[in-house]
Formats: C-alpha cells, structure tokens, sequence
C-alpha cells in the first residue's frame, strides 16, 4: 500500500512538472489592491502554488493526528491500568486460550 501512495504521488509530481514545462510564457500576478508582480515564468507560479497546495494539505491533518495520538495514549493507559487490576504483581499471566477460548475449525 506504501509503494502505491508513493507510485501516485509521484505521478501526480511528473504530470503537474509536464504541464508546467509547457507554460512558460511570463504572466503577471495581481494581489489584492494594486499590489502586482509582472513577468513571472508561468512554471513558477503553478510550482510555488502547487507546493503550497501539499503543504497546507499536510497542515489540515495535523489536529486529527494530535487527536489519535491523545486518543491512543489515553486508551494504552486504561489498558496498562486494567491489566494492573486484573493481574496483580506476583501473579501469573493468564494464556491467551484462557481468556479467548479459540473456535473449533
């Protein structure tokens, strides 16, 4: 599965690179106001933006990842705090058999 996601964000690069290299003629880039930038390389507007697309991308994922990890970390401590209660220092560990008898095939 890792070297898919790889494989289409590589393709995606290669085409988006394709269609810049094709676009080169300058344009000029008018902000909000009066504020412009006249004769940029096309290839360098569709590049900055397509790498400020990926990033802000990347930056909307960032509070679910913190979320699951808070999540996984409280959930690892109910565990730990549950397998205190259920076996005490001292005793031994029930087999896994005992507690998930396994199905007959």
């Amino acid at each position: 599965m890792r070297y898919l996601v790889w494989a289409l964000r590589l393709i995606v690069f290669v085409v988006v690179l394709m269609f810049a290299l094709k676009n080169t003629d300058p344009v000029t880039i008018a902000f909000f106001g009066d504020l412009s930038i006249a004769n940029i390389p096309l290839i360098v507007v569709m590049l900055t933006t397509f790498v400020l697309g990926a990033v802000f991308g990347l930056l909307l994922t960032v509070p679910a990842s913190i979320r699951r990890r808070r999540e996984v970390s409280r959930l690892r401590k109910e565990l730990d705090r549950i397998q205190a209660v259920l076996h005490p220092e001292g005793a031994a560990p029930l087999a896994p058999d005992a507690v998930v008898p396994l199905s007959p095939l």
